[in-house]
């Protein structure tokens, strides 16, 4: 069994792996947290050991990609922790806009902004805070975070409607359109956020950063990489710059770096003159070996401090004025009567910078400082800018005998530094604005490659359906060349069977005698002109009328039995003789012949009656 320190050097192995190899330094996690959920991952996998596990990694980068999210969770919603970000709304926004030029870039930085919900909250709360058009035009907010997967899907800014629910509806009409059911951040205001990989721990920090927020990440982290970082984050902050903490974490430790403003919430502030001084500066005037007095030296030296350029005074150890310079004079309004003053009654003491303090650190750590970038401004003058250096006068035993105070006028530097600023901002924003154009030409050169292949396969359907309809277009005139052919033999056997009708017709009403066809219902079939003549009734009255309905004075009752003969002996002909009375009411002695009517197969479908007047009776 593995003990205790095999383990850890086991652990510490295997971060040494993921560091040399994969690029990602987890050393600086605390290890109580790092080790639990390295092995909740291995349990999840099925491995026992830190040895184990560190082959498998070797292996398998899907593996390293499982380990990689166990070990960084990305836990982040939108608004989380409602009151902190009323306090960023309602206190933290206002005031730096009001410390800011209505044309002043806002810079403001996400650091571990995860799956981007922490991003977009800071644009929705600025673009509300600026409008829209101020909100494009002057911020550019950083995200940033280690996980390349989570930085993919902040990318896209779409998030489905359970990842929503914590956004205020009113911003989220604003802010989301709708798409697929997925809720999407507006295009126009996205581009002012800018995702990319950066790692705390070790890359290089945003610079002059406004608004750091950096919410729940310190605390997964030991003594000393916490000090690291936020030195990192220190450096970030412009001046009066603000950091967001997550509540779990405190900077009661680091009171020199940050001032709380609103500690319940974790806001704080750059601390001012946060920076470290420059190195001591040691005066060594008493120090020099000196070949000989010069006669008249002193004047010279008195005239030559008097008609420095640049801006001096010198206090005593007791904070009294020793010297004052012409520059400082013209400059600061003082004049030969300030000398032997304390400094505490002059202006200059706290205007344009507090003094005694960086004095007073001077003579105690005998060491000198430097205050940067100091604005001085007098009624009717242009800003000046100042670069102050604090200096401990001491003798050769390290004695102080007084403090010198000198203002280096740095008004040009700063424009031009201003001006390369301005320029550099440009330049990053054309860069960007250049990065953004160039993603958006991609997708759209993308969308129309697509477009291009949706054409071709469409204009391949259509050609296909084209080719389709020749062929069927073929085989109608096909069919109707057949159908005109059977259309020309039909006329020809219509003609035919007109020529054949009317010779039937002629050749039934040609028959001297009444003959009448009937079929097996006794309906009437044929009924020829001496029908007609015999009985008065037209072929057009009869055809279709069952015989026995006929009103013509034909003696049915008699001629019936004929009729049913012909069914069932259709061999034979039956024959009588009956009385009739004709169409001219006369009577007349019929001889009535009745016989079977075939088909041509033969088969017996009706009667045929022929009638033969014997004499007309009465005429």
């Amino acid at each position: 069994m593995a003990t205790s320190g095999e383990t850890d050097e086991a652990f510490e192995a295997l971060l040494r792996y993921l560091r040399d190899t994969r690029g990602f330094d987890f050393t600086g996690y605390k290890r109580t947290s790092l080790v639990r959920r390295v092995r909740h991952r291995m349990d999840h996998a099925g491995y026992q050991t830190f040895e184990e596990y560190l082959d498998v990694l070797q292996a398998s980068a899907d593996e390293f990609v499982a380990l990689f999210n166990t070990i960084l969770i990305n836990v982040t919603a939108f608004f989380r922790d409602p009151p902190a970000w009323d306090v960023i709304r309602d206190d933290v926004i206002p005031a730096l806009l009001a410390e800011r030029g209505p044309n002043d870039q806002i810079r403001v930085w996400s650091a571990g902004c995860a799956s981007g919900q922490e991003a977009y909250t800071l644009a929705m709360l600025l673009a509300e805070a600026l409008g829209p058009d101020g909100f494009r035009q002057r911020v550019k907010i950083y995200a940033t975070d280690v996980d390349e997967e989570a930085l993919a899907e902040a990318r896209a800014g779409s998030y489905e409607a359970k990842a929503v629910e914590s956004i205020p509806p009113e911003l989220l009409e604003r802010y989301f359109g709708q798409t697929n059911g997925h809720y999407v951040f507006r295009k126009d205001l996205r581009r002012a956020v800018i995702f990319g990989r950066n790692d705390l721990v070790k890359d290089a920090p945003i610079s002059r950063v406004d608004l750091l927020v950096c919410r729940n990440l310190l605390m997964y982290l030991n003594a000393e990489t916490q000090q690291n970082v936020l030195k990192r984050l220190q450096f970030a902050l412009a001046p009066r710059g603000t950091l967001f903490l997550g509540h779990a974490e405190m900077l009661l430790s680091h009171s020199e770096r940050f001032l709380p403003i609103d500690l319940k919430n974790r806001i704080f502030q750059k601390a001012p003159n946060a920076q470290n001084g420059v190195g001591p500066l040691r005066d060594s005037v008493s120090a020099i070996e000196r070949h000989g007095d010069l006669p008249g030296l002193s004047p010279v030296r008195e005239l030559a401090f008097r008609a420095s350029p640049v801006a001096q005074i010198v206090v005593t150890g007791d904070d009294t004025v020793a010297m004052v310079n012409q520059q400082a004079e013209s400059t600061f309004g003082l004049s030969a009567r300030d000398i032997g003053r304390p400094l505490r009654d002059l202006e200059v003491s706290f205007r344009p910078v507090e003094l005694r303090a960086y004095i007073e650190q001077a003579k105690v750590e005998r060491r000198s400082a430097r205050i940067e970038n100091v604005q001085w401004q007098r009624a009717g003058s242009d800003p000046m800018w100042f670069e102050i250096h604090v200096n401990p006068l001491v003798d050769v035993d390290n004695g102080l005998l007084g403090v010198s105070v000198v203002f280096f006028d740095i008004t040009a530097t700063r424009a031009l530094v201003d001006k390369v600023v301005q320029v550099n901002h440009q330049l990053e924003a054309a860069y960007e604005e250049l990065q953004s154009t160039n993603e958006e030409l991609e997708t759209t050169n993308e969308e129309l490659q697509s477009t291009v292949e949706e054409l071709e396969t469409t204009n391949e359907e259509l050609q296909s359906t084209n080719e389709e309809l020749e062929t069927m277009n073929e085989e109608l005139q096909s069919t109707n060349d057949e159908l005109h052919t059977i259309n020309d033999t039909l006329r020809e056997r219509s003609v035919e069977l007109d020529k054949a009708n009317a010779f039937l017709d002629s050749l039934v009403n040609s028959v001297q005698l009444g003959m009448i066809v009937v079929d097996r219902e006794m309906r009437v079939v044929v009924w020829n002109r001496g029908c007609e003549d015999l009985w008065g009734l037209r072929a057009d009255e009869t055809t279709g009328v069952p015989l026995s309905s006929l009103d013509s004075g034909m003696p049915i009752a008699e001629i019936h039995p004929l009729i049913g003969r012909a069914f069932v002996e259709p061999d034979s002909t039956g024959e009588t003789v009956v009385d009739a009375v004709n169409r001219r009411g006369r009577t007349a002695r019929l001889r009535v012949t009745c016989s079977a009517f075939r088909s041509p197969q033969g088969t017996v479908n009706g009667a045929l009656l022929l009638m033969e007047v014997q004499n007309r009776r009465g005429e």
